[in-house]
């Protein structure tokens, strides 16, 4: 049965469609168009009593302006985030498109309008803006973090014209060009056996055990990529050198500087944990030379890296997916359990693959007087049940943060992470203790490490791919499809080893992965950091037991409002310890060590 068809025969799954009026009210796209007219006249008024008297605020005004600046900044979110879940639920609705590029460009006004605030407060001597924190205490907690990041940054800021400028063309600069990469993505189909599908569909393809099916599909996937290659590569080049731009006038001595500041970890924190995953790429080769071996291959192809192993070959209903979830997080806490129950029951997810949709899956909250909304393209696969627990992971943290309010809601993106894969490896453990057999284990085991794969060392070679277009394009000028092509292909070819034999042409799949593309470059290592910190996370459980499961609550109720090192803290981990990526390499080591002793088992049974 085609990915299509099956979504089509499970009624649920179809029925699995998210209700977007909660955040405009019920208004619609006029709805939408509402919030912003309030918002500009809010933000405008702002202006007027606060302008140039940001330093002359005391304790009690800051707190009552950034309860102001807190609205306008809550309108402005949740009509965006209406406007842009429309467009990415349907990226062919021009109407949707439409009204996603107006609120995009009605919104950055408003901003700029209320800009001034940051400006004067990152001007303010640094004892200053603590003494002024203190003295407002506890009232001030909804924001107490953000100022002082805001002020941190205040070294990169420009002048107000200056950063008018900027805010005023970036929509038809920078996010124009992610937008139409965007829509170039999602309008490339494949032709598999007589079928046209979309890039989502195509992926979990990977994953299907009929390894005729996953080399056509492969197939089709690589020579799909070379149409439109040059364009995708222009569109890919303009951000690459818009970022360049954008950092020289900051001040940024790296590509990088920007995503690590928004993490919250310095430039060497990141790098060490890159350094790391590189040092321990022998763990990606030794494995897909095992799984080679549980294949029944001499050689791994690149189609055969996600294909499951041993006989957790089943399809998974979406109401079957629901519970293995509900499940999972319910061993861990009821309370977690009846968080994450929300979503399903209340509408807060879209759940359906479509051809149109944006592709792979997220969870949007940053609007937290409403509530997170998940996007999926559900397969009925395990790997779709194991995408179902990670996005959960995001929307129980969104729900549990969304008292921290607008400015603390969102958490960097590798504390993000870590919630959403210890959410996987939740649903992971919950299905070992379930199996019935060594084999049963094995295929569960390797479905694990697939996990640990995608989300340490695949995504620290993305990374690595990013790092040498970023670093060659500032060197170079504009670089070919061919040179990216190489630059991908060198990337794949060093965590894959010499372990997997790669499909001619899958060195243009550069073009067509989302996060290289995004505003702020550099996410991916972001994964990594999730997975590794999750797993310790998850060793902490086990060792703590039940008292650990409220510190871990607690860590996920504090959103943004502290740094990941803080956070961390909150659970037992220590970031600054040297040793600490390592360890979290060191437990997928042991996974992979337990899979080759079930592995060499099983041979020597069978002689």
């Amino acid at each position: 049965m085609s990915a299509n068809a099956e979504h089509l025969a499970d009624p649920e799954l179809v029925a699995a469609v998210w209700d977007l009026e909660p955040l405009v009210d019920g208004g619609g796209p006029d709805g939408a168009r509402r919030l912003l007219e309030d918002a500009a006249m809010r933000a405008a008024d702002f202006a007027v009593r606060h302008g140039g008297r940001v330093a002359q605020l005391d304790a009690v005004a800051l707190t009552a302006a950034m309860g102001d600046l807190s609205a306008i900044r809550e309108m402005t979110m949740r009509a965006f985030i209406y406007a842009q879940l429309r467009h990415e639920g349907n990226l062919d609705d021009e109407a949707a498109s439409a009204l996603y590029q107006e609120v995009a460009e009605r919104r950055l006004p408003i901003e700029q309008t209320a800009r001034f605030f940051e400006l004067e407060w990152a001007a303010l001597r640094p004892a200053d803006m603590e003494q002024l924190l203190d003295s407002a205490g506890a009232a001030l907690d909804f924001a107490a973090h953000h100022l002082r990041r805001t002020h941190d940054a205040g070294t990169e800021l420009l002048s107000a014209p200056e950063e008018r400028v900027l805010s005023e063309t970036a929509p038809t600069s920078r996010l124009a060009w992610t937008r139409l990469i965007a829509e170039l993505c999602s309008a490339v189909r494949f032709e598999v056996d007589g079928e046209a599908v979309g890039v989502g569909a195509i992926l979990s393809l990977r994953e299907d055990p009929d390894r005729g099916l996953r080399r056509r599909a492969q197939r089709a996937y690589a020579a799909a990529l070379e149409p439109g290659l040059r364009t995708r590569a222009f569109a890919y080049n303009a951000l690459m050198q818009g970022h360049a731009t954008l950092d020289r006038l900051r001040g940024r001595g790296h590509w990088l500087d920007a995503k690590n500041r928004e993490n919250g970890i310095s430039g060497a924190e990141a790098q060490a944990l890159i350094d790391a995953v590189v040092g321990r790429y022998d763990i990606s080769h030794r494995w897909h030379q095992l799984k080679a071996r549980l294949l029944g291959l001499d050689r791994l192809a690149d189609y055969d890296v996600m294909a499951p192993v041993g006989s957790i070959e089943r399809r998974y209903s979406y109401a079957e997916a629901r519970e293995l979830v509900l499940d999972s997080y319910g061993s861990f806490s009821p309370r977690a359990q009846a968080i994450v129950s929300r979503f399903f029951d209340e509408g807060w997810i879209d759940a359906p693959p479509r051809p149109t949709k944006f592709f792979p899956a997220f969870c949007e909250s940053e609007a937290p007087s409403v509530h997170p909304y998940v996007l999926l393209n559900h397969t009925a696969r395990f790997g779709g049940v194991m995408t179902m627990a990670h996005e959960l992971g995001h929307g129980l943290h969104g729900v549990l943060a969304a008292p921290r309010g607008i400015f603390h809601v969102q958490a960097p993106t590798i504390v993000a992470e870590t919630a959403s894969i210890f959410g996987e490896t939740l649903l992971a453990e919950r299905m070992l203790a379930n199996t019935r057999d060594d084999q049963e284990r094995l295929a569960i085991i390797a479905l694990d490490i697939d996990g640990a794969m995608k989300a340490v060392h695949w995504q620290i070679a993305f990374n690595r791919f990013e790092d040498a277009a970023h670093t060659r394009r500032r060197s170079d000028g504009e670089l070919t499809p061919d040179v990216l092509d190489e630059l991908y292909a060198q990337a794949m070819g060093d965590y894959h080893g010499d372990a997997v034999e790669p499909t001619p042409g899958i060195e243009r799949e550069w073009s067509i992965v989302p996060h290289f593309f995004f505003d702020v470059p550099g996410y991916v290592y972001g994964y990594a950091f999730g997975q590794l910190q999750a797993l310790a996370a998850y060793a902490r459980y086990r060792q703590v037991g039940e008292p650990f499961v409220e510190h871990y609550l607690a860590m996920l109720a504090g959103g943004g409002s502290r740094s990941p090192h803080r956070l961390a803290a909150m659970i037992g981990i220590d970031l600054n310890d040297p040793g600490f990526w390592n360890s979290g390499l060191d437990l997928i080591d042991t996974r992979l060590r337990e899979a080759e002793t079930l592995a060499d088992a099983a041979r020597d049974e069978l002689g």
